[in-house]
């Protein structure tokens, strides 16, 4: 196997993925942007290195992202050149498990997306599976077990030598605040391995939830399994939890997982709420979970933060490109309602950014005159003790500062996003929809 990893098509192919992905640099600070000049220069000596067993990757990164819950979550990011290698294995590897994996699973996986799996879990409770087991894994990636899974692995790879460079960047030590640290279980999230590698793992799960003839979904480590009955569920529950702790050594989070009702769940960052219509029942639809709608607020916070440093053009190209994927995303949902609330917020944050870099008084007189407020209230607004967020929201700059105007400069509001994307929405029942609703 180690020759169909090291053939030059599949290392140029996984080249070019690095370097689409960016990403981080490792602990050797080396870039994205450098590692295809370096692996052209290094290639060979890797390459035999890697055939003699002699190359061993270098640490990697431990670094703490936020989590919407106020916690941490630590990402481990391997040097670029160890994620080509091991974007390289990883194409390797996925031929051979692709075809075993479960039709349930829609994780990380070709042809298949988060929305095709909120999509079969809303066909299920359509179906009258209204019982959810809701089970959440417990810092899943940092506690799977290196011999379970490299056993698992040994079943489909016979090759030592790819077998061995897999022991070794689960083996690797990791760097945190610049002190190492052993690693005798898990696996490094940021790896272009860790996807693969998880399915592997819990297509064990996947098997065993089929052979129970359970109707599940799974998204990665994120899966739930509907019933019809209470008492189905419970006793699922207590089958399923019992499963993960004696063969796959993964421990539950009993806080977070649970038996529950549509309108109680949440996957993906989707909601079920009833549709009330008339000779109709058991009928839902999908709404924007609160905490998929905090996040988005939190990104559009960050860019038309009025600290960040970003020309207006900057901000509202990074704008789009928000709303554009999360708008992709989130298709097909009752959102028009507060789309509505959110684009006044915005507007109002880039009114703010655009009112603080005029700085001085006599540029922000010069300014409102150019926008046609006459002289008296230029010159009187421009001297304001008011704040600059009292100000982005009056009059002076919402006659002055128009949609019209920010069109001009390239900003498209998420409503008009969400009506292209979206065209036989129509505003008076979407309204009214979604203010009891969502």
């Amino acid at each position: 196997m180690i020759e169909q990893v090291m053939h030059p098509y599949n290392l140029q192919k996984a080249l070019w993925q690095v370097i689409a992905n960016k990403g981080s640099a490792g602990v050797d600070g080396m870039k994205t942007s450098a590692l295809m000049e370096n692996f052209r220069k290094e290639k060979s000596n890797i390459l035999t290195a890697i055939k003699d067993s002699s190359y061993f990757p270098k640490p990697i990164l431990g670094v703490e992202i936020p989590k919407g819950n106020g916690k941490t979550r630590l990402l481990g990011i391997p040097t670029v050149t160890d994620r080509l290698l091991q974007q390289a294995v990883s194409q390797a590897l996925m031929p051979k498990y692709e075809n075993e994996f479960s039709v349930h699973s829609y994780g990380f996986r070709p042809n298949k997306n988060a929305r095709q799996a909120v999509g079969k879990a809303l066909e299920y409770i359509h179906q009258g599976y209204t019982f959810i087991v809701d089970i959440d894994l417990k810092t899943f990636f940092d506690e799977v077990d290196h011999c379970l899974l490299l056993n698992l692995l040994y079943q489909k790879v016979k090759c030592p030598i790819t077998l061995g460079l897999m022991r070794k960047w689960l083996r690797v030590p990791i760097k945190i605040k610049g002190k190492l640290q052993k690693r005798r279980k898990g696996v490094p999230q940021g790896s272009p391995l860790s996807p693969l590698l998880s399915n592997i793992l819990l297509n064990e799960l996947d098997k065993e939830l089929t052979r129970r003839k359970l109707r599940f979904v799974r998204y990665a480590d994120d899966f739930s399994i509907y019933t019809k009955r209470l008492s189905d569920a419970m006793a699922t529950m207590s089958a399923v939890s019992k499963y993960l702790k004696t063969k796959l050594k993964l421990t539950i989070n009993r806080e977070k997982s649970g038996v529950r009702k549509p309108v109680q769940f949440q996957l993906l960052g989707f909601g079920f709420v009833p549709t009330y219509k008339k000779g109709v029942k058991g009928q839902y639809q999908l709404i924007v979970s609160e905490k998929a709608w905090k996040r988005l607020k939190q990104r559009l916070k960050t860019i038309t933060r009025k600290t960040t440093p970003m020309s207006l053009d900057e901000r509202i190209a990074k704008i789009n490109e928000v709303q554009r994927g999360w708008l992709n995303y989130f298709q097909g949902t009752s959102i028009y309602g507060k789309l509505q609330s959110l684009d006044g917020w915005l507007r109002n944050r880039l009114r703010y950014c655009i009112w603080t870099d005029w700085k001085k008084p006599e540029r922000k007189r010069k300014n409102l005159i150019r926008l046609g407020v006459d002289q008296d209230h230029a010159y009187a607004w421009s001297r304001t003790r008011k704040g600059g967020w009292a100000v982005a929201q009056s009059p002076i700059l919402n006659t002055t500062i128009t949609i019209v105007r920010l069109k001009k400069r390239g900003y498209y509001s998420l409503l008009d996003s969400y009506i292209l994307l979206n065209p036989s929405v129509c505003e008076p029942p979407y309204t009214r929809t979604v203010r009891t609703v969502v």
